[in-house]
């Protein structure tokens, strides 16, 4: 398992403040407070409907919420233009779920395109970028060429993982990373994404449901219920919330064999 060395500051990169999405008549979420410090994973769990990627979605600018601010690099995104709110989007990589690679384009073209577009690149200088980007995240060199059709799920995510740190994001937003891959997959991406935050220095907001990688890749997790941060916090201290979703989903049998797993891990790590 990859060991995690947070550079964490008590310094939020992000903070939510009051945050309300509202669709219609339902309510997703109702003053909802959350921080982001510098150099740490954070995970974002939460049950089915709680507003999840909603969040993560409001905070990159793919969603406009109904009120509340958002303050990131200590500028209120809210308030700012588009073109202005599009410089700052551009130190974000988002990794969303299912990849959402172009399915016409081949890799590198994939990679490529926000480095011509946002960075001003050569095709030939973002091509080459993008075969190194490729490369960071493990996949081998003959997969630049191939189409996302050709790709088992784990490549596809890795390719769309290269694509989030193609413009070199200070903050990396992914969205169920893990989901669809089978459980070797997830434990070798769940160590890229440790091992990548600690070598690019980056800060990541992670949405999951997956145990594992909260044990292996999160400092801390934010909870998700009744329209709010119920509890954000370590996982040890988030553990002993006294919340029934909570307390199965930590302390259920997934929870108990996450909690094996990441024992036995540690154990075998050299000392």
């Amino acid at each position: 398992m990859a060991e995690h060395h947070p550079r964490q500051q008590k310094t939020p990169v992000i903070e939510v403040r009051g945050l309300s999405n509202r669709f219609g008549a339902h309510v997703v979420h109702d003053g909802l407070d959350l921080d982001l410090y510098t150099g740490e994973i954070l995970g974002v769990v939460g049950g089915s409907g709680t507003g999840k990627s909603v969040l993560l979605r409001s905070i990159v600018g793919l969603n406009k919420p109904s009120a509340g601010h958002i303050r990131v690099f200590d500028v209120d995104l809210t308030e700012l233009s588009g073109p202005e709110r599009s410089l700052y989007e551009q130190r974000f990589g988002v990794l969303f779920q299912g990849g959402a690679l172009f399915t016409s384009l081949n890799l590198v073209q994939n990679i490529s395109l926000p480095l011509i577009e946002h960075a001003g690149l050569s095709r030939s200088d973002a091509e080459e970028l993008s075969r190194m980007k490729l490369g960071l995240t493990g996949l081998p060199p003959d997969a630049a060429l191939k189409y996302p059709a050709e790709l088992s799920g784990g490549m596809i995510k890795r390719a769309a993982l290269a694509r989030a740190l193609a413009l070199d994001p200070e903050i990396l937003f992914l969205d169920e990373p893990t989901a669809g891959l089978d459980p070797i997959g997830a434990a070798a991406f769940d160590e890229l994404i440790v091992t990548l935050s600690d070598a690019l220095g980056l800060t990541v907001f992670l949405v999951t449901h997956d145990l594992d990688t909260l044990y292996t890749t999160c400092d801390r997790v934010a909870v998700l219920s009744q329209q709010k941060v119920l509890v954000a916090d370590t996982l040890d201290q988030v553990a002993q919330t006294s919340d029934a979703w909570v307390q199965e989903y930590f302390h259920g049998p997934r929870g108990r064999a996450a909690i094996v797993a990441k024992h036995r891990l540690t154990q075998q790590e050299p000392r």
